[in-house]
């Protein structure tokens, strides 16, 4: 049986992946990635056309079993991953006197180690033939910048970027691989930022062209999948409506 090649989207249960996995659907067969099957299941519903897509259901804090459940749904299921977006994301905002050993670790985990793991199982030959062409790697716009009680979350985006720019050396010319840095906007993960009303005034002031949606970011994630961005490697696209180059205020 022909093998069939998906786009895998880790984090799709909600906020960006969500977003992104229906964009992607429009054009793609993809792969839902997430720990919550009844979430899963929403974003499958709103994916168009629902059949042909999968579900992978795991928990990508348990980094030690990342390979051997990636590899056992590939090989179980006959596909193999031409794309693959790292949305999963793990953030807590915590000021250094409670900032504990296990946040670091989740951060990590969930942002970084995982994303490595599952391009490591791409790139094995026997298990995906050689089809991953593009790798998209969700950071954020924190990791150039510093802000108060985001240590760990920013720590670990720094480190999804530094491991986005090896990869691109390292798997060219086979595969490109990017990141994209959104500003604030606002999803499930980010809610209990905005309940603070002086920081939504601030997006409201510091971003040129306001705040910005998941669609926004999905937008961004579309184009450096597909060949428009095909001599684009390595590097960091800020989606962030203006706000890292705004220092008027």
């Amino acid at each position: 049986m022909e093998q069939k090649s998906y786009i895998l989207i880790t984090g799709a249960s909600s906020g960006f992946g969500r977003e992104i996995a229906v964009r992607l659907s429009e054009n793609n067969p993809v792969i839902l990635h997430g720990r919550d099957k009844e979430r899963l299941m929403k974003t499958l519903a709103a994916c168009s056309p629902a059949g042909k897509h999968l579900i992978w259901e795991f928990d990508l804090s348990d980094v030690n079993g990342v390979e051997e459940s990636l590899t056992h749904f590939l090989l179980e299921n006959n596909c193999v991953v031409g794309g693959f977006v790292h949305s999963a994301g793990y953030m807590k905002m915590l000021p250094l006197k409670v900032l504990s050993v296990d946040a670091f670790r989740q951060s990590f985990d969930v942002n970084v180690i995982s994303a490595g793991m599952i391009a490591k199982v791409l790139m094995k030959r026997k298990v995906n033939q050689g089809a991953l062409k593009s790798i998209v790697l969700i950071s954020s716009n924190v990791s150039n910048f510093g802000v108060k009680a985001m240590s760990a979350y920013a720590a670990s985006k720094s480190a999804v970027d530094g491991l986005m720019r090896c990869l691109a050396v390292e798997l060219a010319p086979a595969v490109r691989v990017n990141s994209v840095l959104p500003g604030g906007v606002r999803t499930a993960m980010t809610e209990q930022i905005y309940q603070n009303e002086e920081i939504t005034e601030k997006v409201d002031a510091t971003y040129p062209l306001g705040p910005g949606t998941p669609s926004d970011i999905a937008g961004a994630v579309k184009f450096l999948l597909s060949d428009d961005a095909r001599w684009i490697t390595g590097q960091q696209l800020f989606v962030d409506g203006g706000r890292t180059i705004n220092i008027t205020v």
